[in-house]
């Protein structure tokens, strides 16, 4: 069966089928494709998407960028049955690698679970979308019907707003690095949430620029060797092969060398609880435009490599020794937005199961918080297509 036919057959795709005619030559480009797996929301999804305001319709109708982007990120490349999803959490590549969008070797991906009788993907801002109807099987591949439209991940400082990371977007700007680190390709960051800053407060009004700039560098991994991270912007670097450590990655024992030199130690407890160095994860795999976030629940030390975890301690020690906590984050979250949207809700755990909210950071939400990139503005499930029939090609 061809997708055209395959569409034009499923009521619930009805909406997807008017967009899709409504531009000529965007079914017959869709029609060729092969060895694909397109996630194609279902009429309730494009609903939802639709009458949502704020950063889940952050599109304006003649952003044809967006849209391709939009489009190549519910394409998965490679076919994927329902029944290659696991319990262990897998990343797909998808068509995006426009790098206007994404900074990932291989193109973005999406994590695919299976939890319980149900396949969930995950995407930017760990918004979450459950398959509805599997395993519709045309010439080209197989079509997963989907509740929500998948999320667009952003890059690492704007997620870090829209993720409640306020800590982490303020240390960035007063370090002079947000853009710098927003530029890099295929990194993995290991971003405290607000408690941990909040846990070594007497100690953040001390720290230079510098000192900033060395213990963000810490907190990130990269195909690069050591970075000169600096208050100037470097040039877009180009995409080269390296990898994102997404959480079935991170075993026991590795090092993994940091943006500012020394390695960070990654330990599994006996549970599976998950640490680098003394710091404990407690929300993986937040997609961004250019790798992966894990959210930790201490800010880790540069000068103090050797910290090592307490698996059954209910808090980690912070690794800045002489420290005190504060209420408040003070002046580093100064200048820096609220939140726009839902926060992010219950996140999977390494295993794919939710889990409970964490204070003061980010977790997982099932609406779509940001579903596209660019400004905001209502976008019905027709205009999201228009001008869109080369987008294969860009």
């Amino acid at each position: 069966m061809s997708l055209t036919d395959l569409l034009g057959a499923t009521s619930s795709l009805s909406l997807l089928t008017t967009a899709v005619k409504s531009v000529p030559g965007l079914a017959e480009s869709l029609g060729s494709l092969s060895n694909v797996t397109i996630l194609a929301p279902s009429n309730d999804a494009f609903s939802k998407f639709t009458n949502t305001s704020g950063s889940a319709t952050a599109l304006a109708m003649n952003d044809t960028g967006a849209i391709q982007a939009f489009l190549q990120y519910h394409i998965l490349n490679g076919t994927y049955p329902s029944s290659a999803v696991m319990e262990t959490p897998v990343f797909l590549p998808t068509m995006l690698n426009d790098s206007m969008y994404t900074n990932v070797t291989g193109g973005q991906v999406v994590e695919a679970v299976k939890q319980g009788d149900s396949v969930v993907f995950y995407s930017g801002l760990l918004s979450n979308t459950t398959v509805t109807m599997a395993d519709q099987n045309f010439t080209g591949g197989v079509v997963h019907i989907i509740d929500t439209v998948l999320t667009v991940p952003e890059n690492i400082s704007a997620t870090a707003v829209d993720a409640g990371l306020s800590g982490v977007a303020g240390a960035l700007e007063k370090a002079q690095l947000a853009d710098t680190v927003d530029q890099l390709s295929d990194v993995t960051i290991f971003a405290p949430n607000n408690s941990a800053f909040q846990s070594i407060g007497s100690a953040l009004p001390n720290l230079t620029v510098s000192q900033l700039a060395n213990i963000l560098q810490y907190h990130g991994k990269s195909p690069y060797p050591t970075l000169p991270l600096t208050s100037k912007l470097i040039q877009r670097p180009a995409v080269i092969n390296g990898t994102v450590a997404y959480s079935p990655t991170l075993t026991n024992g590795t090092s993994i060398p940091s943006l500012l030199g020394p390695n960070l130690t990654i330990t599994i407890a006996d549970g599976g609880d998950v640490f680098v160095n003394s710091a404990k994860v407690l929300i993986p795999d937040i997609l961004v435009a250019n790798g992966v976030v894990h959210v930790i629940d201490n800010v880790l030390n540069p000068n103090n490599t050797v910290a090592t975890p307490m698996p059954t301690a209910s808090v980690q020690m912070p690794a800045f020794s002489g420290a005190s906590s504060m209420e408040s984050l003070g002046d580093l979250t100064t200048g820096v937005p609220s939140a726009t949207g839902q926060p992010i809700g219950a996140a999977p755990t390494m295993a794919g199961e939710p889990s409970s909210t964490m204070e003061g950071g980010a977790s997982s939400t099932s609406a779509s918080g940001a579903a596209l990139p660019m400004r905001t503005g209502a976008v019905g499930a027709a205009a999201l297509f228009a001008g869109a029939g080369v987008w294969l090609n860009a």
